[in-house]
């Protein structure tokens, strides 16, 4: 597979400054560049490597401005790090397997009506009841239980399991080792014992939703757990009974959200952020790896600390605590010369 940068440009809508027949047929980090690659510069900080990169093609910003002579063709295009995003999408296509078919041994339930192109693998367990859309791609050793739903176009990737009566939308990706509805750890004290509650609702995932490998997206008490459309999870993170997750929301490895808690759309959520239960997170929200957040937070807030607080008070904090051994003993000082 390779494309010139003329042919590149025209797919991105750049524009090519140096010699537009130079072709590619991989990728590379710009540091870490060789002939016949291409490269991306999105940040500040690695633009230096553009002057010795050998990558033959770098997409830079459209308002790029070289200090120094460049080996390299450049495109220039409006987002960089989006472009090479909708580029890797496009060497997917011809990269990535796609299998199709059902694979044996597999269990399919006898009343479960299976649409021609779906890929069923060997191992894979589809329960009665259960609907797959079309073009859906599930793994060997998933598990699709009664009742359940795969939406087309969908990848359950090796090992997903989807309890019964949950659904997954459309094109949506999980990835292995994923648990969707597993029961919400409810449990109400009796004397010394806890006696389970019984979790009856479902988990709803909507359509273009991204699911990291190990993750677990409990079912609710009553109801539903609600992950809405656009939403992308990292690797282990764990999302309880009744909580949703905002559109277009991203959450970050190693996060943990309480039972019963609402996030709201296009908030980015950094590595193992802790969220307390019951409370209402708003829109646009940002939150600092390693947060606590034991409350309510307002729309537009940029959060970080534990407790967390405004991310700038948090950041003024840090340097304060850093002089604290310094602060002390000009005390200490201060009180023996009373």
């Amino acid at each position: 597979m390779q494309f010139t940068a003329d042919q590149i440009a025209s797919m991105v809508n750049g524009e090519v400054v140096g010699d537009g027949n130079v072709a590619i047929s991989s990728f590379a980090k710009i540091e870490e560049g060789k002939p016949g690659a291409i490269s991306f510069l999105a940040n500040p900080k690695y633009a230096h490597f553009i002057y010795n990169t050998e990558s033959s093609i770098v997409l830079v910003r459209r308002d790029f401005a070289p200090e120094h002579p460049i080996n390299a063709t450049l495109i220039k295009v409006d987002d960089p790090y989006a472009t090479v995003a909708q580029l890797l999408e496009l060497a997917a296509q011809f990269l990535t397997p796609q299998p199709h078919g059902v694979e044996q041994p597999s269990f399919v339930a006898p009343d479960v009506k299976l649409p021609d192109d779906v890929y069923i693998g060997a191992f894979a367990y589809i329960a009665k009841g259960a609907k797959i859309g079309k073009g859906a791609k599930i793994y060997p050793h998933c598990y699709v239980g009664e009742n359940a739903s795969v939406g087309e176009d969908t990848t359950l990737y090796s090992g997903v399991k989807v309890y019964h009566r949950c659904s997954i939308g459309n094109r949506c990706i999980i990835h292995s080792g994923a648990v969707i509805g597993a029961d919400g750890f409810g449990f109400a004290p009796v004397g010394e014992t806890y006696k389970k509650i019984p979790q009856l609702g479902i988990v709803e995932i909507a359509d273009d939703v991204e699911i990291g490998a190990n993750t677990a997206i409990d079912r609710s008490t009553m109801g539903a757990t609600h992950i809405e459309q656009g939403v992308k999870l990292d690797n282990l993170i764990q999302i309880a009974h009744n909580c949703v997750v905002g559109s277009n929301t991203v959450i970050a490895s190693q996060t943990g959200i309480a039972g019963s808690t609402k996030l709201g759309k296009h908030c980015v959520i950094g590595g193992q952020v802790g969220f307390a239960g019951h409370i209402q997170v708003g829109n646009n929200v940002t939150i600092g790896a390693q947060s606590g957040i034991p409350g309510n937070v307002p729309d537009n807030k940029t959060l970080m600390g534990y407790p967390a607080i405004d991310a700038r008070h948090w950041q003024r904090q840090q340097v304060y605590i850093k002089h604290l051994a310094e602060l002390f003993a000009r005390v200490d000082t201060l009180e023996k010369a009373k």
